[in-house]
This record gives structure tokens, C-alpha cells and sequence, in this order.
């Protein structure tokens, strides 16, 4: 039997270097450390991402942009914004992080794995066309759900974005469209400030733009409402070819960047409730890109309950 989940990862990822800052290469460490611990390795189908190219990237930024990050170093910037630090590989780092999604893409299309978890930074879905913000340099999920529809000819996507903090860049790439749905269930009030219930789209993409901003403290019961009431009615409405997680696990009851309460069991449940729907829909295909999450041992944690639900019982 093949592995039915792909694990994306490069130890690549690890030299775009930050120091102390909160997104580090230790969450990715911690991730790797957890599923070793977890016994799932063997259900996962291991995968090198291969650097998207910059005509991929530009499905969703601007070239100049493009360029702009890709000199950025050498022209003696150490950060991109107050919050996105640097350094000499992030771009060639960057690079590898967007191809990821696209590689995850490709192979979940091609039938050679069901779902696929891409563990990679840096974190992508703040990024603007022309703008990098709040960690991200590339919009990886972004860049993923377009080239699906560019280049693999999808008509529906489905994205939702659990990330603690609203996905402004992924939803400002999609508002005026019709054939990607963004759905975002955030912390408000929060970093970026954007993510209203009344943002709901324009022109061809009214009604395909869904924020759910939650209050802070808010637990698993509140989440699971939200996703029984909201989520899975609009993904199954919607009915898209290929569901991609926007996957912030910053939500988490012990991350330190956030303010609220839910568990790795809660996390757990969410992922099994996007599976189900994934396959009444689209069977069952869902790309996961990780966005958020800070405290390593919650993060880790909760990634590999995260990929434990998406590959349901071993069979």
C-alpha cells in the first residue's frame, strides 16, 4: 500500500537563519522531533521540494517585488518590514518553501499521494503582491492554490486559513475571484488589523471571502462550533476540486504570540472534520502549508496529530 501523505521538507529550510526571533529554525526542528516520537514516520511518503521559479512565484507577486527580495541582502537590508528578519539564503530559502506547495500540488493532482503536508519557512500568507509583512516572504498556500489553477486546470479551490492572525495577503490575492474561496477563522482584535466578517469579497468574489474572527480565550468548543456552523457547510456548498490548509498553529493554549485556548486535541478534530468534507467533495485532497505556531513542543505536537488525522486509520 502507498503512503496516502506526503511530508514535504528540506533541511534548507533550517539556514534561513533568524536568531532569537519567534520564527525559527527550532519549530521546524520540533516538528521533525515529534513525529519521529509519534511512530508516524513510516506512514509518510518523505518528498525534497524542488525551488519554484520565479514566473511560479509570479502568479501571485509582482516581479519587481520578486527582485526586490531577491536583492535585498546584498543591498544591506537585514529585515523586510519591523517583524521579517533576513538573511543572505532567505531567498533562496523563500524559493524552496513556495515550491513546496507547488510540489505538494502537483503530486496530490497526479494521484501519487492523497494529501500532503508541507513543513516549511519561512511562513507565507501575510505576504502581499508587492509586500512582505509578518514573517512571510512568498505566499506559499497562495502561490499553491493559484498554480493549481493556472497551470493544472482546477476550477474551484477551497483555502482555510486557521492561523491565529488573518491570512491578509491570501485574501487580497482572491477577493475579486470567484473560483478560490478563502475562509479564515482568526483572532480579533490581531495583528494584521484586517479580517472583518464584513470582508466578504468583490465584484466576481462576493460571498467567496468568509472571516470568522473569534474573541480571545476562546477553546475547542467555540472552534468546533465555528467549523460545524461555518466552515464545512461553505466547503461542501462550495464543492472545490482541492481544499489547501492555510496551518497556524498558534491558536494553541500554551503559544505565547496569541491569545487562545485550544488544544492539540482540538486541533486534531479540526483536521478530521476538513478531511470528511475533502471527501465528499474533491476526494479527499488536501495540500496542508504551515503557516503560524511558536511554542515548539505545542507546535510539534499539534503538526503530528495534525498529519495523524489527515491519513485517518491505518489500513
Amino acid at each position: 500500500m502507498k503512503p496516502e501523505l506526503g511530508f514535504i521538507y528540506s533541511e534548507k529550510y533550517l539556514l534561513h537563519e533568524t536568531g532569537n526571533h519567534p520564527e525559527n529554525k527550532g519549530r521546524l526542528t520540533a516538528i521533525l522531533e515529534a513525529v519521529e516520537k509519534s511512530g508516524l514516520s513510516p506512514r509518510l511518503l518523505r518528498i525534497d521540494p524542488v525551488p519554484a521559479t520565479e514566473e511560479q512565484i509570479a502568479l501571485i507577486h509582482g516581479k519587481d517585488y520578486i527582485r526586490s527580495v531577491e536583492r535585498a541582502w546584498d543591498e544591506g537590508h537585514r529585515r523586510l518590514d519591523p517583524d521579517t528578519v533576513i538573511c543572505r539564503e532567505s531567498f533562496s530559502v523563500a524559493l524552496l518553501a513556495a515550491g513546496a506547495a507547488i510540489g505538494a500540488v502537483d503530486m496530490v493532482l497526479n494521484g501519487d499521494i492523497k494529501r500532503a503536508f508541507c513543513a516549511v519557512r519561512p511562513p507565507g500568507h501575510h505576504a502581499e503582491r508587492g509586500r512582505a509583512m509578518g514573517f512571510c516572504l512568498f505566499n506559499n498556500a497562495a502561490i499553491g492554490a493559484e498554480y493549481a489553477l493556472r497551470s493544472r486546470g482546477l476550477k474551484k479551490v477551497f483555502i482555510l486559513d486557521w492561523d491565529i492572525h488573518h491570512g491578509n495577503g491570501t485574501q487580497n490575492s482572491f477577493y475579486h475571484r470567484g473560483d478560490v474561496y478563502y475562509a479564515s477563522i482568526h483572532q480579533w482584535p490581531n495583528y494584521p488589523g484586517t479580517g472583518l466578517a464584513e470582508e466578504t469579497g468583490e465584484g466576481e468574489g462576493l460571498g467567496a471571502n468568509r472571516n470568522l474572527p473569534v474573541n480571545p480565550f476562546q477553546g475547542d468548543d467555540a472552534y468546533l462550533d465555528i467549523f460545524r456552523e461555518s466552515v464545512i457547510p461553505e466547503i461542501l456548498r462550495f464543492s472545490p476540486e482541492l481544499v489547501v490548509i492555510s496551518a497556524g498553529f498558534d491558536a494553541h493554549q500554551s503559544d505565547f504570540l496569541a491569545s487562545m485556548n485550544v488544544s492539540t486535541e482540538g486541533f486534531g478534530r479540526m483536521t478530521e472534520m476538513v478531511a470528511e468534507a475533502a471527501d465528499k467533495v474533491c476526494g479527499g485532497r488536501i495540500v496542508s502549508v504551515l503557516e503560524g505556531g511558536y511554542h515548539l513542543k505545542a507546535l510539534g505536537d499539534s503538526v503530528a496529530v495534525h498529519l495523524e488525522k489527515m491519513m485517518g486509520k491505518e489500513r
